[in-house]
């Protein structure tokens, strides 16, 4: 299961609205007879990808799969009827599924006599795939705030200059970041200050082949070393919250092998206006990706002249806007207000309806401060530059802390040197409620 973990890992930045899963296929000796992942969106399953590699060595052995195995159909056949297909005994399985569409595979496997153990290594899998749990059990995207700072914790000097704090290195892993993102998020203020464009510009390696890293790290992947099937079964349906629209952004078609990574759609722009003070001619409406500006519902904006469409909670009319050369649409969508902004709970609903799986939270201190304080930030990554400035805007703006015992505590994934910087990857101790309150 160790493995099977290590190859959902591959996945990442890739499958969504899809989850990421790793499988490995052991003959009846014991002896692994194949395994495989699921690669890009609209890619065989892992399962399948694995039972392709066995082959007949498949029949009376044991398949570990990180993620229960799916029993709805769809474009594809259920995984659970190819591994009955396949002649497994034995499925062991880390995590059950969460999501009504695809869940029973276990039962089904279990109702045709085929040994199921669920719980193995539940803890890794879980986090492997913590985007799309996330997504599928809370009905909102998975949160990364983001955040680059001196060692005494200052984003900018005190005349508001923040470029750059950090390294060429460390802004290069932030662009490879956002690209495994679904969307950017960023706060008005940060829009004013720094117009930036919000787009995910990884650069392109040497080498296409990335190296292993451990699947609970914030690094990419190896793809190399897995092998896949030459032709895939045709595009997976995607699973997640119901009633979650088409993706926002198109999917590119990958090389048709279960072990290549595909290019991942582009990431939506978002930015968080309360007032609609966002400049038509803003980088963010440049056309180059999509974009979704959000401002409250009681408030007359410009922005409505400039060609966007305008929508509410549940309407998706897009429309091109009077930017967009690159030919990417651009929304205005109005959210009500809560704590001083909007309602973030309602936008990350908003989100998911579009099938935003994750999303890179860069919005600026006041933003994070929002975010945290609502329970709304799963992973915090932070950039730590060797450098001290001693005043200017600190990193994080009111979290809702009134005293130490109010503290947001975090346990730390990864601390990893990038260039001369330092990647702090850490989570909140306690998990956010599964529902809303």
């Amino acid at each position: 299961m160790a493995r099977a973990v290590e190859l959902a890992a591959c996945g990442r930045g890739a499958t969504s609205p899809n989850p990421v899963v790793g499988c490995v296929v052991l003959d009846a000796d014991g002896n692994v007879a194949g395994e495989g992942f699921h690669a890009y969106a609209g890619g065989p399953h892992a399962e399948v990808v694995a039972l392709r590699a066995a082959g007949e060595r498949a029949r009376g052995g044991t398949a570990y799969v990180t993620l229960e195995p799916c029993d709805h159909t769809g474009r594809t056949g259920p995984c659970s009827l190819t591994l009955l297909d396949a002649g497994i005994a034995r499925v062991v399985v880390a995590v059950a599924d969460p999501t009504p569409k695809a869940a029973g595979g276990g039962a089904r496997l279990r109702a045709h006599g085929v040994a199921v153990e669920f719980g193995v290594l539940a803890e890794e899998a879980e986090r492997v795939n913590a985007e799309w749990l996330t997504y599928a059990r809370l009905g909102r995207p998975y949160v990364t705030w983001k955040f680059a700072a001196t060692l005494d914790g200052r984003s900018a000097a005190p005349d508001g200059t923040s470029q750059w704090i950090t390294s060429p290195e460390a802004r290069a892993d932030v662009h490879r970041l956002r690209a495994e993102s679904d969307a950017i998020i960023a706060g008005i203020g940060t829009v004013l200050t720094d117009n930036p464009r919000l787009t995910a510009r990884p650069p392109t390696p040497a080498d296409p082949s990335p190296t292993v890293t451990p699947a609970d790290s914030s690094g990419p992947a190896d793809l190399s070393h897995v092998g896949g099937p030459a032709d895939p079964i045709g595009p997976a349906d995607p699973i997640g919250p119901a009633g979650a629209s088409s993706p926002v952004g198109p999917s590119h078609p990958a090389s048709q092998g279960g072990g290549t990574r595909a290019a991942a759609r582009v990431p939506l722009r978002v930015v968080v206006d309360s007032e609609g003070r966002t400049p038509p001619g803003a980088r963010v409406l440049d056309g180059e990706a999509p974009a979704l500006i959000a401002i409250a519902d009681d408030i007359e904006t410009g922005l409505a002249q400039t060609g966007l469409a305008q929508t509410g909670l549940a309407q998706t009319d897009l429309a091109q806007t009077s930017s967009g050369e690159a030919g990417h649409r651009a929304e205005l969508i109005r959210l009500p207000r809560h704590d001083g902004g909007l309602d973030l709970h309602a936008l990350l609903r908003e989100l998911a309806a579009r099938q935003v799986v994750s999303v890179f939270l860069e919005g600026g201190p006041t933003l994070a401060g929002s975010f945290l304080r609502q329970g709304l930030i799963d992973r915090v990554i932070a950039y730590l530059a060797p450098a001290l400035l001693g005043a200017g805007p600190a990193a994080l703006g009111d979290a809702g802390v009134a005293t130490i015992a109010g503290t947001h505590r975090l346990v730390f994934d990864d601390i990893s040197p990038i260039g001369p910087d330092l990647r702090l990857t850490a989570r909140p101790v306690l998990a956010p409620p599964r529902k809303e309150s």
